[in-house]
């Protein structure tokens, strides 16, 4: 068996063009969705992420902006920043870069962030409705694979999935939104003993830990679908991802290769939030009136 290769870069290409066209529907009614972007610190691989995400708002027609803060910035001055984001009409999402430096609390810094411009999915809010299975932000990562695997045509009803990582920008949302889909969930962390004895038994596979090569091909059965979330950079400079993609492809039905596979649809999975935070308040803005009350007497 020979997997097929699942093309997260076409995918997310689709997922764009559509936003594009949100984009300019909502523009033509005089509203330009914004997204603010906070970095901390000079961390190469950060701000490389940002960069891309900038670029891609662009590309779509969301006004970006880029707020940088220094490594030695305090908590409280993060919080200052968002909380201004909060109160900017102009900025329809806010997205603070990981990892943040030590001394501050990302859990603190993500309650920080307005439930209704949190993107990310990362608010007590946004994560209690995702537990109850109306989410209106998910994680974007894995917001984009179950993009991903509706595109594949692959059903997680009545499917085992199986999830290697338990955190809580991929794992535990992941494993939640599959289980929503009705799939049968078994969640794996850094604890779990044999760990092949559980990838054996998935019919849905997804690795998202930052260790290469953790899951080879003696690990999985034959027809698994393989989600590969992780993304590891070599010492000689070849980016790899936490499955051992040429012994799984072997087996699995299908794969998502590293790079060009999660990595694209978690980009694309943000600026859908984000034109959706900016349709919801359009939505729910009280219309304008026709004559200021005391005038019209």
């Amino acid at each position: 068996m020979v997997a097929r290769i699942i093309d997260g870069k076409a995918v997310a290409a689709k997922v764009r063009a559509q936003v594009k066209e949100r984009v300019e529907r909502l523009r033509q009614e005089g509203v330009v969705p914004g997204l603010a972007v906070i970095l901390v610190g000079e961390d190469a691989a950060s701000r490389l992420y940002v960069g891309n995400k900038v670029r891609a708002c662009r590309e779509v027609g969301i006004a970006s902006r880029k707020i940088e803060l220094p490594g030695h910035a305090t908590e409280a001055e993060l919080i200052r920043t968002i909380e201004g984001l909060n109160r900017d009409p102009a900025m329809h999402g806010i997205l603070v870069q990981l990892p943040l430096p030590p001394a501050i609390d990302s859990h603190r810094v993500f309650e920080a962030v307005a439930a209704e411009k949190d993107v990310d999915g990362f608010h007590l809010y946004n994560v209690g409705l995702l537990a109850t299975g109306r989410w209106e932000f998910a994680p974007c990562t894995p917001a984009g694979i179950m993009r991903l695997l509706a595109h594949e045509g692959v059903s997680c009803r009545g499917q085992h999935a199986v999830v290697v990582g338990a955190s809580n920008v991929v794992g535990k949302p992941m494993a939640l939104m599959l289980l929503q889909e009705g799939a049968t969930i078994t969640v794996c962390n850094s604890k779990t003993r044999d760990l092949a004895q559980y990838t054996r038994l998935a019919d849905i596979l997804i690795v998202a830990v930052g260790r290469p090569g953790i899951v080879t091909g003696d690990m999985v059965k034959p027809g698994v679908v393989v989600i590969d979330v992780g993304i590891n950079r070599l010492e000689d400079g070849r980016f790899v991802g936490d499955v051992d993609f040429a012994s799984v492809a072997r087996k699995a039905s299908r794969i998502t290769p590293v790079p060009g596979g999660v990595g694209p649809m978690t980009v694309a999975m943000l600026l859908d939030n984000t034109v959706t935070a900016a349709e919801r308040r359009e939505r729910t803005r009280p219309p304008i009136p026709l004559a200021d009350p005391v005038d019209a007497a």
